[in-house]
């Protein structure tokens, strides 16, 4: 009889525990990273803004492409902007850059503003649709060449630049400030949003007409505010819903991708710096002139989306990714909410200015919410410097009560 050996049992492979445990942390670390990048790329406003490298450069890349000689070009044009040394005036002024279709309703209120601080301000009038009639003299003779705007195209970039370019003639400008004075929808922009998505409900043309910017403050605490930092007051932040990346568009390839596109309000206050990177921009601005409409089925519009997305992709850390321009969303509507003479109080204004976060709300149907403080070379300050829409029947009850509301 032939004896079978005993069958051996297979010793079970040892499973390598050491090399799962590693990748399990490096992919903790680099999640950690990404989540939470370092401290001084957050803080790096303190500092010149040219010295902050966009954290995205440092992230893996989404595959490696041979750039066009266009965006060579560009990159070494804003690269040179961002890091060429300012000169330095004696006298250094704020632009105010009013953007509207006519008259200016609040030329009072701005002349009480600006009294007893001559040379420390210039003024330029954009008027898109008639010859304003002034009521003050500091604006007599402030009107620049002017074309017509229509809203959500590029011709508001266009008017935007326009005034950049009007005030960066004079070397003493060292910051530029967009406000808005009746520029509102008018009946005609009224119609267009109704086409354009479908309602003719959401808004009323009759309460859209005429809606100002009014200074929150003393000229002296916007002049120190403005001057005393080296960032720039650009809205910025990226929404995953149909008003913000919904509007992007895949011709924006390659130069700009998905990731990239970020939505804002449009009134800013800029550095010189940041003026003049905005007039040298010729790649990205082209890329909205084609392909960022109000009629191309994503209701793409120009000046919600052109600047963040510029500054977003060329120096993130040279701005606030806030507006010092107040507009109160808290209605939930299509546009934001609107003051007539009964609402104008000392209480409504000093409760603006004393307001030290900003708010984002996403568009999609998670209406996500980000609520940050409103930080002043490193520390919290209040977030506004002007406010919107005021009814031009406000005028008396703010001209009244402008001294105490703007105290300190």
């Amino acid at each position: 009889m032939t004896v079978m050996p005993p069958v051996r049992q297979r010793a079970a492979a040892k499973k390598p525990m050491w090399i799962i445990v590693l990748l399990c942390m490096v992919c903790v670390v680099l999640i950690g990273a990404y989540v939470y990048p370092p401290h001084h790329y957050s803080q790096c406003y303190l500092s010149s803004s040219s010295g902050c490298t966009p954290f995205k450069d440092w992230l893996p890349s989404y595959g490696r492409r041979e750039k066009t000689d266009e965006e060579i070009i560009s990159a070494a044009v804003i690269r040179d902007i961002l890091a060429m040394p300012m000169s330095v005036s004696k006298n250094p002024k704020i632009a105010l850059m009013f953007l509207t279709p006519g008259s200016l309703p609040f030329e009072k209120l701005w002349e009480k503003f600006l009294q007893g601080h001559e040379g420390r301000y210039s003024i330029y009038v954009h008027a898109s649709r008639q010859k304003p009639v002034h009521s003050s003299s500091l604006f007599v003779g402030r009107d620049i060449h002017s074309d017509a705007v229509v809203w959500g195209k590029i011709s508001m970039i266009d008017a935007e630049k326009r005034l950049l370019a009007n005030a960066l003639e004079d070397a003493d400008n060292q910051f530029f400030v967009l406000l808005s004075d009746r520029f509102g929808f008018l009946l005609m922009d009224y119609f267009l949003f109704g086409f354009l998505t479908n309602s003719f409900t959401i808004l009323n043309p009759l309460f859209s007409l005429c809606h100002s910017c009014v200074p929150l403050h003393s000229f002296d605490y916007v002049f120190n505010y403005l001057m005393g930092t080296n960032i720039s007051f650009v809205d910025c932040f990226q929404d995953p819903g149909p008003h913000g990346n919904g509007r992007y568009s895949l011709e924006m390839l390659p130069e700009i991708e998905e990731r990239d596109f970020r939505k804002g309000a449009q009134w800013f206050a800029i550095t010189r710096r940041h003026a003049l990177m905005i007039l040298a921009d010729n790649l990205y601005y082209k890329k909205f002139k084609l392909y960022c409409k109000p009629a191309d089925g994503r209701n793409c519009i120009a000046d919600e989306h052109y600047l963040p997305t510029l500054f977003n992709m060329v120096d993130p850390g040279g701005i606030a990714n806030w507006s010092v321009t107040h507009v109160d969303w808290s209605e939930g509507k299509w546009h934001p909410r609107s003051y007539a003479a009964a609402d104008v109080s000392y209480d409504l204004l000093k409760n603006i200015t004393a307001v030290d976060e900003n708010f984002h709300v996403t568009s999609d149907d998670k209406k996500l919410m980000t609520q940050k403080p409103c930080l002043w070379n490193g520390s919290k300050s209040p977030c506004y410097l002007f406010a919107r829409k005021f009814y031009p029947e406000t005028l008396d009850s703010l001209l009244k009560i402008f001294t105490s509301y703007t105290s300190v």
